[in-house]
């Protein structure tokens, strides 16, 4: 589409996009790093990341969570630079652990797929923990469909999570105690797979797809307003820019978990222009 600009080129597979500080982060799962790029395509590298997958967002004070999915924690990046365990998830799956999204309490959601998608394991239950601001970590969510991207409305009275192998999203209402409550189905999207999601100002999920190749915003209900299609799989998406106005979309090709090891870095994120910015946060 003519409404593309190519932002970045040359990684191997975005994740985890956020918009923070004036600048995009980008999670790059195959080099291992933690990398921002500013609107005119600066890139930097703020943390080499030694595990797989890994995904980030920021505590109320500023302070980044980084979820170590391969080992089972969560990390917190001090303002000194150094890294602290926020919270052992091992007790709750020994499975990787997927997508992190913190509330303006300091509460976090954390998403295990409940299986070893790059071990080839069968399909499992996934799963929610709520890791509280003393890092302490229960289950609050079960039987989800591959969990994915995860979004908070702005009350923050509302979870919205991807459940990429029901082709749905999912709600949840939040409890005074962060507990979660009243799933519901906030939009059927029969056949594809949601990803990665960020939610806008005007109340409209976007989320990315892998197999469609696309970016789709939907409504509350399933009506989709807009697609964005692409050449290659949408692992994720998130609203920024100077203006807010900014839909940046991480794509990759993908070839199944047998070929991740020796993929060529066919990743790069795109910048398209978005009807309505981020929605903000809680």
């Amino acid at each position: 589409m003519p409404d593309h600009r190519v932002l970045l080129d040359g990684l191997v597979l975005g994740e985890s996009p956020r918009w923070h500080d004036g600048a995009l982060w980008v999670c790059d799962w195959g080099a291992g790093e933690l990398l921002t790029v500013t609107p005119d395509g600066r890139r930097g590298t703020a943390l080499g990341v030694d595990t797989f997958p890994f995904c980030i967002d920021w505590l109320p004070d500023g302070r980044l969570l980084l979820v170590s999915g391969g080992d089972a924690r969560l990390l917190r990046r001090e303002p000194d630079g150094s890294t602290a365990l926020h919270a052992d998830l091992r007790d709750l799956s020994d499975r990787p652990w997927n997508e992190v999204v913190a509330d303006g309490r300091g509460n976090a959601y954390v998403n295990g797929i409940g299986f070893d998608l790059m071990a080839g394991e069968a399909p499992g239950p996934g799963l929610i923990a709520l890791v509280t601001p003393d890092g302490r970590a229960r289950t609050v969510a079960g039987d989800l469909g591959f969990p994915n991207g995860m979004a908070l409305t702005p009350d923050g009275r509302t979870l919205l999570v991807a459940e990429s192998y029901a082709s749905r999203l999912t709600a949840f209402d939040i409890g005074p105690d962060g507990g979660l409550s009243g799933r519901r189905t906030w939009a059927e999207v029969p056949g594809s797979a949601p990803d990665g999601i960020c939610l806008d100002a005007e109340g409209l999920v976007w989320f990315a797809d892998v197999p469609g190749r696309r970016c789709v915003r939907v409504r509350e209900g399933g009506a989709v307003e807009r697609t964005v299609d692409l050449d290659r799989g949408g692992f994720s998406c998130a609203l920024g820019g100077p203006d807010g106005r900014t839909l940046y979309v991480t794509a990759a090709e993908w070839h199944g978990p047998a070929a991740a090891g020796g993929a060529a870095p066919t990743g790069r994120v795109l910048a398209v222009p978005a009807p309505a910015g981020p929605a903000p946060r809680p």
